[in-house]
């Protein structure tokens, strides 16, 4: 039996994004194969495409951080999880394809009844905005918080999940998603026609409590600082900086500067931030190596989301349903920025257990 995985055989932009047809991988020694129904393209899909990403490993390889799908099949020793049960992970790579074999310890049970792609918007996007906010950031009832991007993916699961703990929220996008972020309990700031330090402040007074940036370069996290009150913190993420309309913005040269530069870009201000006045710190937030450093975090937080889903306290938003064939044209349209929410990549048709 073949089956159908995305190839990135040399870095670059979506022209180098390859469907190839392969023979079914078989799991080995405490993994399972999942049949992948849904997966998703995220920004760090992209900067590994240009190979920025300091997750990315040597082309040939499959990208794709996120999945939900059916075990398909036991290896040796793999007992956890029956064939049959919806389960969810985050590889990393390796997602954007029909089939994956991954250990078991890998794979979060999904509950029975849920949509895959709502399912699958939990494991990358909201298992960030929710560790941020929980777990690095730490906010409490009641504060203020500035979320750049927020329409976004993240940005849009920031705003939902900000919602649930009263949060006060002000959320940086383009003149034409004001309405969704209104939507979402924000307060909107058009930061192409408005510096949102000046609007924080005239919203404000003294600042807001929390700044998720998800952008990292130099002027915004020094505006993000300056957006804080006294005690207050930047939380640093993604990095989207280091790509110009979905691609490496030195148009592939340097690619291992850009790395460097990027480290630099974020740790420069973080250093600095604690011998500045006012107690304001700038903090950075990795959801791979929390994953790593504390595995029972992610997989406790995943859960704890799921079931926030099942019981309707939060509506995922999805920007686009693709067919895996399309890739390429999903990371175009995520790299043109035109994207509200999440794009999820259908790769099997599902049905549900009865």
């Amino acid at each position: 039996m073949r089956y159908k995985r995305v190839v990135i055989s040399r870095l670059g932009g979506p022209e180098v994004l390859e469907v190839r047809e392969e023979e079914l991988p078989e799991p080995g020694l405490g993994e399972m194969r999942v049949r992948i129904v849904a997966t998703g393209v995220s920004l760090p899909d992209l900067m590994m495409r240009e190979g920025v990403h300091p997750e990315a490993p040597r082309p040939p390889f499959t990208p794709g951080w996120d999945l939900v799908g059916m075990v398909d099949k036991l290896g040796v020793g793999a007992s956890t999880v029956e064939p049959g049960q919806m389960v969810a992970a985050l590889p990393v790579w390796g997602a954007n394809a029909e089939f994956i074999c991954l250990p078991q310890e890998e794979l979060v049970p999904v509950p029975a009844g849920l949509d895959p792609a709502e399912a699958l918007v939990m494991v990358f996007n909201y298992v960030t905005a929710y560790q941020m906010m929980r777990r690095t950031a730490r906010v409490k009832p009641g504060q203020r918080v500035l979320i750049h991007a927020a329409a976004g993916g993240i940005g849009t699961a920031l705003l939902q999940l900000g919602g649930l703990v009263d949060l006060e929220m002000y959320g940086t996008a383009s003149a034409g998603k004001h309405e969704l972020v209104s939507s979402l309990g924000g307060t909107p700031i058009d930061y192409h026609n408005v510096d949102f330090v000046e609007a924080i402040r005239r919203l404000t007074d003294d600042g807001v409590d929390v700044v998720f940036d998800g952008i990292c370069s130099t002027d915004y996290l020094r505006r993000s600082f300056k957006s804080l009150r006294p005690g207050g913190k930047v939380v640093a993420y993604g990095g989207t900086s280091m790509l110009r309309a979905g691609r490496l913005a030195s148009g592939g040269r340097h690619r291992r500067l850009r790395r460097l530069q990027g480290l630099a870009t974020i740790g420069g201000p973080m250093a600095a931030s604690y011998l500045l006045p006012g107690n304001k710190r700038i903090t950075t937030y990795s959801i791979q190596w929390l994953k790593r450093f504390r595995p029972a975090w992610y997989r406790e937080d995943l859960i704890a989301l799921l079931e926030l889903l099942r019981q309707g306290k939060i509506k995922p938003i999805i920007a686009e349903r693709i067919p895996l064939d399309e890739v390429a044209r999903a990371h175009e349209l995520l790299g043109r920025g035109a994207v509200t929410g999440k794009i999820v990549l259908l790769c099997n048709t599902y049905s549900p257990r009865q």
